[in-house]
C-alpha cells in the first residue's frame, strides 16, 4: 500500500512538473504559422502585405485590417505627447534591433531616419528571435509616448550590446515612441 501511494505521488509530481514546464515554454515562445485563410493579399489598409502565410506568428494572432505603414506610424507619434496612448494599432515595419539577451524588446523603423519605435511585448508573453534584425513585421497593440529615465536608457543600451563609453554618454532622459505589442507577425527570410 505504501508503494502504491508513493507511486501515485510520483506520477502526480511528474504531471505537475511537466505541465508547469509546458506552460512556461508556451509563455516564452508561443509561435505558430499564420493560417492559410489569412494568406491572401491584404490591401484594405494603407500598408500592403503580399503573402501573410510567409510570416510566423508570435503572441496573439490578429486579423490584419487597416495596418499603417511605418511612416504613418511615425506621423501618428508626432501628434502625441507624453501620456497619450492609442489602442488596437497595427503597423508594418522592419526590425532595426532586438534585445541580444533574450529578445524581450525590439526597435522598429519609423521611416524617419534615426527615430525608431521601442516595442515591448505584453506581459512578457513572448519574445522575438535574437537574429530578427532587418526582418519585416506586422505588429498589433498599443502605441504611446513616454519619457524614459537615464537609468532605463542605459539598461536598454547594455541589452543592445553597446560599449561602456556609449552607455556613459547617456546623461539625460528622452521622449520615446513606445509600443506594447500583444501580437507580431515576423516574415521568414
Amino acid at each position: 500500500m505504501k508503494n502504491y501511494i508513493l507511486g501515485i505521488c510520483a506520477v502526480m509530481a511528474f504531471a505537475t512538473t511537466t505541465n508547469a514546464q509546458t506552460k512556461k515554454q508556451d509563455k516564452k515562445v508561443k509561435t505558430e504559422k499564420v493560417s492559410k485563410s489569412q494568406s491572401k493579399i491584404l490591401d484594405n489598409g494603407t500598408a500592403k502585405i503580399d503573402d501573410l502565410y510567409a510570416y510566423q506568428a508570435y503572441g496573439e494572432s490578429f486579423d490584419v485590417k487597416n495596418a499603417l505603414t511605418k511612416k504613418e506610424l511615425g506621423n501618428l507619434y508626432d501628434n502625441m505627447k507624453s501620456g497619450d496612448e492609442l489602442q488596437n494599432v497595427q503597423f508594418v515595419s522592419t526590425i532595426e534591433s532586438v534585445c541580444k539577451k533574450k529578445g524581450c524588446w525590439m526597435k522598429v523603423d519609423l521611416g524617419k531616419g534615426e527615430e525608431q519605435s521601442f516595442v515591448r511585448f505584453k506581459d512578457y508573453g513572448f519574445f522575438m528571435p535574437l537574429d530578427g534584425e532587418k526582418a519585416n513585421v506586422v505588429v498589433h497593440g498599443k502605441a504611446f509616448v513616454s519619457e524614459i529615465s537615464v537609468e532605463k536608457l542605459r539598461h536598454y543600451a547594455e541589452d543592445a550590446g553597446k560599449s561602456a563609453d556609449e552607455i556613459a554618454k547617456i546623461t539625460k532622459p528622452q521622449m520615446q515612441y513606445n509600443f506594447e505589442a500583444d501580437g507580431v507577425y515576423l516574415k521568414e527570410n
